[in-house]
């Protein structure tokens, strides 16, 4: 349990969610999974910026630590600093491994998820990053999970794929993430609302934004379904088909949401589980 804890809390563990879906896509590339340098990239890419939102959030906000959200970094700040600097040293040495054009691809994502944590401007009293602009947090999140996690693997092969087949893909991971992003900010409606943010439940309510949850995930496996089925290849039909039936689980049974790691463990975990059951499934069937 305490090392599932370090794992979660570290951000570890989502940042192996970002490597297994990236190889995820390899397979739904019609490659044979393997590993390259732009997987490293990815994993240090995700451990650190998922970390430097918290450290920028420390550092404009020391009373953030007080809260529980911040405890276990309250806890282990020393390894909290050394986790972020180890996590930028890693992606920097890394790069130097990756292919130019992987890089050039990933520069415009990196860029666009630094803003979306570093104040873009702000003084004393107030900072602005890209998350506070009306209702663009879940779609920039979705956004560059699917763009990250399925173009670079489509850079790295030197492949020529077909154009509908990418983008189809990229709509398929949109509103996978989508759907199990929507109740983070479920989660956080009294949150944002203090802080002046719009979001989704905001707007509408918490059943509204349930069933938008369930529409996306409705979505990306219809479109899955139909997009594999031409392919032919009904073992990926299989193992999105087990990954669209445990998400739906997860969102709509109660019991779930009351679990200390449900958003961080289980809905983090569905990316996770999505990849290995690919995996799984291409390896056995």
């Amino acid at each position: 349990m305490k090392l599932i804890k370090i794992l979660i809390n570290s951000n570890l563990y989502i940042s192996f969610a970002a490597v297994f879906l990236t190889i995820e896509t390899q397979v739904q590339l019609g490659m044979k999974p393997q590993w390259y340098p732009y997987l490293f990239i990815i994993f240090f890419a995700t451990l650190f910026e998922y970390n430097l939102h918290r450290f920028i959030t420390v550092i404009t906000n020391k009373e953030a630590l007080n809260s529980d959200k911040h405890k276990w970094v309250r806890e282990n700040l020393n390894g909290f600093y050394l986790l972020v600097f180890t996590s930028l040293v890693g992606f920097i040495c890394v790069a130097f491994l990756a292919k130019k054009e992987v890089l050039i691809t990933l520069a415009p994502i990196a860029i666009l998820t630094l803003f979306y944590s570093i104040p873009v401007f702000g003084n004393k009293k107030s900072i602005f990053r890209l998350r506070e602009i009306p209702y663009l947090k879940i779609f920039l999140i979705a956004f560059v999970w699917a763009s990250l996690t399925i173009l670079l693997p489509i850079i790295q092969s030197n492949i020529t794929f077909n154009r509908v087949h990418m983008i189809i893909m990229l709509v398929e991971r949109f509103f996978f993430v989508f759907a199990i992003t929507i109740p983070f900010d479920i989660r956080d409606i009294e949150a944002d609302k203090q802080a002046g943010l719009k979001t989704i439940p905001i707007l509408f309510n918490e059943n509204t934004s349930n069933a938008i949850a369930n529409l996306s995930l409705f979505s990306f496996f219809l479109i899955s379904f139909f997009h594999y089925q031409l392919q032919n290849c009904w073992f990926i039909i299989g193992a999105l088909s087990v990954s669209t039936l445990t998400t739906f689980l997860f969102l709509n049974e109660n019991k779930f949401r009351k679990l200390t790691y449900f958003y961080y463990g289980i809905l983090d975990g569905t990316m996770l589980l999505q990849g290995l059951l690919v995996l799984v499934f291409y390896y056995l069937i």
